[in-house]
C-alpha cells in the first residue's frame, strides 16, 4: 500500500500547557486497517488522538504527520475532517437547539463539498439508523442532549456511517457502555473497515477480541512501546496489570 492511502507519524511529540505528552511516537496506520491503542491512563493515548484531529490545546513540537500525502499539521481541523479524518469523543458534548439530523446533512454537505438532496439524505439517514436500531423519531432530538451513554455511543456511530470517513479515530468511545453496547461498537468497525482505517482506543479485552484489530499497540510514556496482534492484548488481560510492559520496556531500553 502506498504512503497516500496511510496515516504515517513519525517521530511525534505534543504537549498541553507547556507539559511533554507525547515523547517522539511513531505510528502507521494503512487506509482498511483496524489498529487498536493500548496503555495505562496518562500514556497519551488520547492526547494522540486530539493532536491528529487538530484540538487547539494540543501543541506539536516536534515530528512528522502525513495522511493521503499531505501534511496533515499544516491543515485546520476542518481540513481534516474533509481528507476523512473522525472523532468519535469519549465523552460527546451537547449541542442544544441543533437536531441530530440536520447536524448530519450539514456535516456530510461540508465533508462531501457538494448538496446532498433532502430526499437522498433521509433515505441514507433512514438506513443507518436502522442498521443500530435506532428509532427514526431519534433525529429529530437535540444533538447529544440529555442522551444516555448508549444513545450518544450510537449516535457517533451514526455520524461516523452518515460521514464514512478514510480514517476513523475512536477515543474510548465504549468506556462505560455495558457489554452489548460494546458490541455494537465492534460490529460497525468490522463492518466498515472494507474503505475505514481505525484507530481505536480502548480498555476493554473484549472490544480488542470483537474487533479483529490487525495491529494491536501499547503505549507508555508518550509512546508506542510494543506492537503486535491479539496475543498482546491477551497478555495484558492475563497479567491484569501493566507492570510486565513497563518491566519489558526497561529491559529492552538497558540492553
Amino acid at each position: 500500500m502506498s504512503d497516500r492511502a496511510k496515516l504515517v507519524i513519525e517521530g511525534l511529540h505534543v504537549e498541553i500547557g507547556g507539559k511533554p505528552i507525547l515523547k517522539g511516537l511513531d505510528l502507521t496506520v494503512g487506509q482498511g486497517e483496524r489498529h487498536v491503542l493500548l496503555g495505562a491512563n496518562g500514556s497519551g493515548k488520547s492526547t494522540l488522538a486530539y493532536a491528529l484531529t487538530g484540538h487547539p490545546a494540543y501543541t506539536v513540537t516536534a515530528g512528522s504527520v502525513t495522511f493521503d500525502g499531505q501534511d496533515l499539521l499544516a491543515l485546520e481541523p476542518h481540513e481534516r475532517a474533509k481528507l476523512g479524518l473522525f472523532l468519535a469523543f469519549q465523552k460527546p458534548r451537547e449541542i442544544p437547539g441543533v437536531t441530530l439530523s440536520n447536524f448530519l446533512r450539514r456535516a456530510v454537505q461540508t465533508v462531501r463539498g457538494q448538496d446532498l438532496s433532502l430526499r437522498d439524505f433521509t433515505r441514507s439517514l433512514s438506513a443507518n439508523l436502522k442498521r443500530l436500531d435506532m428509532a427514526p423519531e431519534f433525529a429529530r432530538r437535540y444533538l447529544n442532549e440529555g442522551f444516555s451513554g448508549g444513545e450518544a455511543k450510537r449516535c457517533e456511530m451514526l455520524q461516523l456511517l452518515s460521514l464514512q470517513p478514510r480514517l476513523a479515530i475512536l477515543d474510548e468511545t465504549d468506556s462505560g457502555l455495558d457489554v452489548a453496547m460494546r458490541q455494537l461498537v465492534a460490529q460497525v468497525v468490522l463492518e466498515e473497515h472494507a474503505h475505514t482505517g481505525f484507530l481505536v482506543v480502548t480498555h476493554y479485552e473484549d472490544v480488542v477480541r470483537q474487533m479483529q484489530p490487525d495491529h494491536v499497540h501499547i503505549m507508555a510514556d508518550g509512546r508506542v512501546v510494543m506492537s503486535g496482534g491479539m496475543e498482546l492484548s491477551e497478555r495484558l488481560a492475563f497479567e491484569k496489570s501493566w507492570d510486565w510492559v513497563t518491566e519489558a520496556t526497561a529491559a529492552e531500553a538497558s540492553a
